[in-house]
């Protein structure tokens, strides 16, 4: 059938046509759920009254419920009243970053005296690692990225999306539930020189395994012999040891060896800001001049992606972290948060070992920061799920920020439960 429609110009066209038409992204088909956020979905929907959430990568007090730090009560309090609706100033921007790099090579680094960094203000960490390999992509069209096997689950999709490909290298070893050390130096020297390393500086999601010092060492001396370029996904900062500057020690070794090297900050769990989206990446430079064109390259790509990041939590962040007394009370705030995490994988660890549980947990306490990699099955998770309404991924991953006082002791039983015949 046809429709004619007198206008300046007469148009005729086909309905069966239009039906056509109108038919746009009927070939777009639901992706797949996240394996983390699918988590908490379906820990909202279920109303158990014992259920326990040990999806979440972000911090908990011991009633389960976030946790706004006092630093950021008072930084809130010091911009209260503030013009921060126009875009975010340079100043501002400068003021963020340059607090941020003090935290990766320390306050008294002459990389940051010399301004041998290109630094940029970020979407929280995703948003650093979406930049990076964005940059890595336009700069390194040919290269590809290796990840720790396993790794977080986002980092797959940021390099796939930047149309970077991915390799895996050796890391976990699920025997011992600790660092599979020498088979990850012979992935380091068998990989092809000049190779991109992704690198979780301490506190590695989702495993908890972190190299020790030396380890490091190690790592850091063949980078230097083949080449490689490691980038630091930073989200854990204090989490591991309860002190910043250790935990930053990884990636200083790296630096003193003569690597060079990227890093993606965020300050969604150390400062409790998860809803704020703050972060930074910066990318280690040979000279000030380099820093400045990488700096505008970076500066370019966030441009066209997003233009400028919220303000609101920029000014929290860099107020804290350039206030002497916020920062001193914002580093006691960390390590009271590392402490508690450490305190109740002690506490799991011993529950599980006064039932006389056949396995051995010594790694639940061996492995340090916000996840603990179980060693459960994907088999007994589902149970775990069906019988006790306890929510982790499928991997066995849980996040010790959802453990409490109050519930540790069901928790253990109900590992006990599915564990028990081995």
């Amino acid at each position: 059938m046809w429709k004619c429609f007198s206008t300046r110009t007469s148009r005729c066209f086909s309905t069966s046509a239009s039906n056509k038409a109108l038919k746009w992204w009927d070939h777009v088909a639901p992706a797949p759920k996240d394996p983390i956020t699918s988590v908490t979905e379906a820990f909202l929907a279920d109303t158990s009254p014992t259920k326990i959430n040990l999806g979440v990568g972000a911090y908990r007090d011991d009633e389960g419920k976030p946790v706004v730090l006092q630093c950021v009560k008072e930084a809130e309090a010091k911009i209260a009243g503030c013009d921060f609706l126009e875009s975010v100033s340079s100043a501002v921007s400068s003021k963020l970053v340059e607090e941020s790099v003090k935290l990766v090579y320390g306050k008294n680094s002459d990389i940051i005296k010399e301004g041998r960094f290109a630094g940029v203000q970020a979407l929280s960490g995703t948003g650093a690692c979406r930049l990076f390999a964005e940059f890595q992509r336009r700069f390194y069209p040919e290269s590809q990225i290796y990840m720790t096997d396993p790794t977080w689950s986002n980092h797959h999709n940021i390099w796939r999306d930047a149309l970077v490909p991915e390799r895996t290298f050796h890391y976990y070893h699920p025997d011992s539930k600790g660092l599979d050390f020498s088979a990850l130096l012979d992935d380091v020297k068998n990989a092809p020189d000049g190779s991109f390393f992704l690198l979780h500086p301490c506190a590695h999601n989702p495993t908890g395994v972190d190299p020790t010092e030396e380890q490091w060492r190690e790592i850091s001396y063949l980078f230097k012999v083949k080449n490689h370029f490691p980038f630091f996904d930073m989200a854990y900062q204090g989490f591991a040891s309860g002190d910043l500057d250790r935990d930053a020690r990884s990636i200083q070794i790296f630096v003193e060896d003569g690597n060079v090297i990227g890093c993606a900050q965020s300050f969604a769990k150390n400062m409790g800001l998860y809803g704020h989206r703050v972060g930074c990446l910066n990318v280690l430079c040979n000279d000030a001049k380099q820093a400045v064109a990488i700096k505008s390259q970076l500066q370019q790509i966030a441009r066209a992606m997003y233009s400028s990041p919220p303000i609101h939590g920029i000014l929290l962040v860099s107020g804290i972290l350039s206030d002497p007394n916020m920062k001193a009370l914002w580093v006691k705030e960390v390590k009271a948060m590392a402490n508690r995490i450490q305190s109740l994988r002690t506490t799991l660890r011993k529950s599980l070992e006064q039932l006389s549980s056949p396995l051995n947990w010594e790694h639940i306490t061996n492995q340090v920061g916000m996840f603990c990699f179980s060693g459960l099955t994907p088999e007994q998770v589902d149970r775990l799920l069906r019988e006790f309404h306890i929510y982790m991924t499928r991997d066995g991953r849980m996040s010790m920020a959802g453990v409490t006082t109050g519930n540790v002791s069901y928790l253990a039983n109900a590992i006990h439960e599915v564990t028990k015949f081995g």
